[in-house]
């Protein structure tokens, strides 16, 4: 089977630099565990961009997605298996030196926010952020990172876990995240509904091997590993 998934996701997904048709990352490692409990092969291969990714997917070119978010349209081509794998938490990054009192949305109030340009952290927030803060938006993670670190903003609206790998990649020192969380979003394994493998058999033994993986809990291994690689390959 061939599963693909956002190739610009660390630690999650990124494409292999020894091998750019490869991706690599949590999500890929969670792939060959799932071809283990199947015993099956599947190969997680880059496709394209994000958007590309999900056109592959509704045209049935690829069989699996490694890792969507649940949107109502994306029911009409693909089916979801549960329970989700990975919980995603988008936070609030600030500087350790530089911490302040946040309960609610509206302690951000009178401070300088950066996130990347076209980032949604849910339609409430969105529109809060639009009436009440003050957001910059920055066209990379690595640029909106290096503005927090030099104090040119007061915090930073981004994903924990590719924000650590970001971090990680930059050798940046002094930053940490605050609680709550802004939004939490899960990530699924998606089947696309025009797959040649799509049946009710393997859509039952998928869902099973992922239940089993799930409560095996075997994500927060992944993602502290491919976290190390990647700040590894970033240092040659």
């Amino acid at each position: 089977m061939l599963a693909t998934g956002n190739p610009e996701y660390p630690p999650y997904l990124w494409r292999d630099p020894d091998d750019e048709s490869r991706l690599i990352g949590a999500n890929a490692d969670l792939m060959q565990l799932l071809a283990k409990e199947l015993g099956l092969a599947i190969e997680v291969k880059y496709v394209g961009p994000w958007g590309r990714v999900q056109e592959e997917a509704k045209l049935g070119r690829v069989d699996l997605l490694a890792g969507a978010f649940f949107t109502l349209p994306r029911l009409d081509y693909m089916d979801y298996f549960y329970p989700a794998f990975r919980e995603t938490r988008t936070v609030i990054w600030t500087r350790s030196n530089h911490q302040f009192s946040y309960k609610k949305w509206a302690d951000l109030a009178g401070r300088q926010g950066v996130t990347v340009i076209n980032n949604s952290f849910g339609e409430e927030f969105d529109r809060y952020a639009k009436e009440s803060l003050r957001i910059s938006m920055v066209p990379s993670l690595e640029q909106a990172l290096k503005m927090l670190s030099l104090s040119r903003a007061d915090y930073l609206i981004y994903e924990e876990d590719p924000g650590l790998a970001y971090v990680a990649k930059l050798n940046i020192s002094g930053l940490t995240t605050i609680s709550p969380p802004i939004t939490n979003e899960n990530l699924y394994l998606t089947f696309s509904h025009k797959s040649a493998c799509n049946s009710a058999e393997m859509r039952g033994r998928i869902a099973k091997a992922i239940y089993k993986l799930d409560k095996q809990n075997v994500m927060n291994k992944l993602i502290a590993s491919n976290i190390q690689l990647w700040r590894k390959q970033q240092t040659r």
